[in-house]
C-alpha cells in the first residue's frame, strides 16, 4: 500500500486499519509509555512481559571480545618478555654471584694463611724477645764480671802483678802466669763481645720480625677489607636475586593470569561467533521462509516515530543509505515469519538491538532525537523501500563475515 505522513492520511489510515481495534491501540500506546517508563528505569518489557536486556548487541560484544582478546595477547607477549629480561637478569646476577663466591673463597684462604703466618711471626718474635732478654742478662753477667776482676786487679795494682810474676819459680812458670793473665783479659773480651754481638744480632732479627709482622698486619687487615667487601657485594646481590625472584614470581603469575584471560576471551568469542552463525543460519531460513507483502502490514499510529529514532541510534552517523538499510532490515523482520509481527516487537526483541538494552533508545524517544533524515529513511523503510534485499541482521564489521556492505555496517 502506500503510505503517505501527512496529519489527515495518518487518522483516516489509522480508522480504515483499525476500526474494530481502538481498544486495543488504546492499551498498546499505555503499555509503550509504560516500556518507556520501564526503560528509563534499567528494564525493558519485551512483547510477553518484562525482561532485563543484556547492554549491549552481539555485534558489539564481537567486536569487544575480538579487542579484548587483541590487547590480552599484547600484554601476555609483554609480560612474557618481562619474565624473560628478569629471569636473564636474575642468571647474570647468579654468575656474578658464583664467582664472587670463588673470589671469597680465595679471599677467606688468603685471610686463613695470614693469620697462621701472623701467628707464627707473633710467636717468632715473642721466642726471639725471650733469647734477647737472656742475652742481655748474660751480657750484663758479663760486663759485672768484668767490672768486678779489673776492680780487684786495681786494687792489688800492678806491682801485685809483677810481683807475681817476679816469685815464679822458674821461666817456665813465668810465661805460664803471664799466658794465664792474658788468657784471661782475653776470654773476658771475647765473651763480652760474643754476648754484645749476640745482642746485636737478636735486636736485628726482632726488628726484622716486628717489620715483617707490621706487613702481615697490613696484609690482614686488607684481607678482612676485602672479605668484608665481598661479604656486602654478596648480600647485595644476594638481595638482588631475591628481588628479582619475586619479581619473576609475581609476573610469571600476571602471565598466567593473562593466559587465563585470554582463554576465557576466546571462549566467550567462540561463543559470539556461534551467536553469529545462528544469526546467519536464521538469515537464511528468513529469506527461504514465509513472507509477508508490505501491503499486509497494519501500522500502529507510534510505528514511525518508533522506526525513526531506532534508524537515529543505529545509524545516525551514516550516510543516508545506511539509514535507509536499518530502517529496511526492520521492516524485513516485521515481513518475515522468523521475527515479530509488529515495528514494536522486533525492536524490543529480547538481546537484538544494543541501543534499547542500554537505555539510549528510550532517552532517544522521550526527546524525539530522530532527524529528519532519519524520518523520511523510516518513511521509505515502511513503504517496502530496501537497498539489502531480505537482509535481517547487521553489524560492524568482523572478520570472515560477508555481506552488503553499506557505511560502517554489514548486512546479511
Amino acid at each position: 500500500m502506500t503510505w503517505h505522513w501527512n496529519a489527515t492520511n495518518r487518522q483516516s489510515a489509522h480508522r480504515i486499519a483499525f476500526d474494530g481495534n481502538k481498544g486495543i491501540m488504546k492499551k498498546r500506546n499505555i503499555f509503550l509509555v509504560i516500556c518507556i517508563v520501564l526503560l528509563l528505569a534499567g528494564v525493558v518489557p519485551s512483547p510477553l512481559g518484562v525482561q532485563k536486556i543484556q547492554a549491549k548487541s552481539l555485534r558489539e560484544q564481537i567486536r569487544d571480545k575480538q579487542k579484548e582478546k587483541d590487547l590480552l595477547k599484547n600484554q601476555l607477549d609483554e609480560q612474557k618478555g618481562e619474565v624473560k629480561g628478569l629471569k636473564n637478569e636474575k642468571t647474570s646476577l647468579q654468575d656474578e654471584m658464583a664467582d664472587l663466591n670463588d673470589s671469597m673463597l680465595e679471599a677467606c684462604a688468603r685471610y686463613v694463611d695470614l693469620q697462621g703466618q701472623i701467628e707464627d711471626k707473633t710467636q717468632e718474635i715473642e721466642d726471639n724477645q725471650a733469647a734477647l732478654a737472656d742475652a742481655i742478662v748474660r751480657e750484663q753477667q758479663q760486663q759485672e764480671d768484668m767490672e768486678i776482676r779489673a776492680r780487684k786487679m786495681y786494687e792489688r795494682n800492678s806491682a801485685d802483678y809483677v810481683t807475681s810474676l817476679l816469685q815464679a819459680g822458674s821461666f817456665g812458670e813465668l810465661l805460664n802466669l803471664a799466658t794465664w793473665f792474658e788468657r784471661v783479659e782475653t776470654y773476658d773480651k771475647e765473651r763480652l763481645q760474643d754476648y754484645q754481638d749476640a745482642h746485636a744480632n737478636i735486636v736485628r732479627i726482632e726488628e726484622e720480625l716486628e717489620a715483617q709482622k707490621a706487613e702481615l698486619d697490613g696484609l690482614f687487615e686488607q684481607a678482612e677489607e676485602e672479605k668484608d667487601r665481598m661479604s656486602a657485594l654478596i648480600a647485595e646481590i644476594s638481595s638482588k636475586i631475591d628481588e628479582y625472584s619475586a619479581e619473576i614470581s609475581s609476573a610469571e603469575k600476571q602471565a598466567l593470569l593473562y593466559e587465563a584471560q585470554l582463554k576465557q576471551s576466546e571462549a566467550d568469542l567462540k561463543v559470539l561467533q556461534k551467536k553469529l552463525e545462528e544469526e546467519l543460519r536464521i538469515s537464511r531460513e528468513a529469506a527461504e521462509g514465509k513472507w509477508r507483502t508490505i501491503d499486509e502490514v497494519v501500522f500502529d499510529e507510534g510505528d514511525r516515530k518508533l522506526l525513526a529514532n531506532i534508524i537515529y541510534c543505529e545509524a545516525g552517523g551514516e550516510p543516508y543509505e545506511g539509514k535507509v538499510a536499518v530502517g529496511a532490515v526492520v521492516i524485513n523482520r516485521v515481513l518475515s515469519n522468523r521475527f515479530p509481527d509488529t515495528v514494536y516487537g522486533v525492536i524490543y526483541q529480547k538481546n537484538q538491538f544494543s541501543p534499547v538494552a542500554s537505555g539510549r533508545y528510550a532517552l532517544a524517544l522521550e526527546k524525539d532525537k530522530a532527524t529528519a533524515a532519519c524520518y523520511q529513511a523510516a518513511d521509505e523503510a515502511m513503504q517496502g523501500v530496501t537497498n539489502v534485499g531480505v537482509c535481517v541482521f547487521f553489524r560492524t564489521p568482523i572478520k570472515g563475515l560477508t555481506g552488503i556492505s553499506i557505511g560502517h555496517h554489514i548486512f546479511y
